[in-house]
């Protein structure tokens, strides 16, 4: 059965904000990486938005190898996106569901292929309400923002989980993979 994993960018203090991060040549790598391992990434309008700047560096590359190694790996991943206000997208590996995202999460699992990855925080946080998330892959920027969207917001209970491993970059955030204890 294909895993779910949560996997984003947030700050020290848990907030959600892909301006915030450091984004250096060697996140991009650890997320092109990443894309590798995927067959599939969901995300929510805003979040799938902000991802469509990649489609200019596709076009105009910047001469940055992991910017523009990044741009080909989101370019050709299959992406789901779950928005109430749009009514088509043009990104040729971009699809809009046509089902909720928990009917969506449980035929994607039953189909053969690579894990599928959530990249929004809406998302993350609706499938961790449903316990749908089989791991956590948190890049925690050595940033304090004070302010912002919480990546975990309306999540009421405890989850307990269990460090997997961790990752350090030279920037000095750290990618934490945890999964959930229940899911042992």
């Amino acid at each position: 059965m294909r895993k779910v994993i949560a996997a984003i960018n947030i700050t020290l203090d848990g907030f959600c904000d892909h301006t915030a991060g450091i984004a250096d040549d060697q996140l991009h790598q650890h997320y092109s990486e990443l894309l590798s391992e995927a067959g599939v990434i969901l995300y929510g309008r805003t979040t799938y938005q902000l991802m469509e700047y990649w489609r200019t560096v596709l076009k105009n590359p910047t001469g940055n190898k992991s910017q523009d190694d990044f741009a080909v790996m989101i370019d050709k991943i299959p992406k789901i996106v779950f928005s109430n206000t749009l009514k088509n997208i043009d990104w040729e590996s971009a699809k809009l569901a046509t089902k909720d995202i928990k009917e969506e999460i449980l035929e994607l699992r039953q189909q053969t292929g690579k894990d599928i990855f959530i990249g929004s925080p809406s998302l993350i946080a609706t499938l961790t309400k449903l316990n749908l998330v089989d791991e956590y892959q948190l890049c925690v920027h050595p940033v304090i923002l004070g302010k912002g969207l919480p990546l975990f917001k309306n999540i009421n209970d405890r989850i307990l989980l269990k460090l997997l491993k961790t990752k350090e970059l030279v920037s000095g955030a750290i990618v934490l993979y945890y999964e959930p204890q229940d899911k042992e």
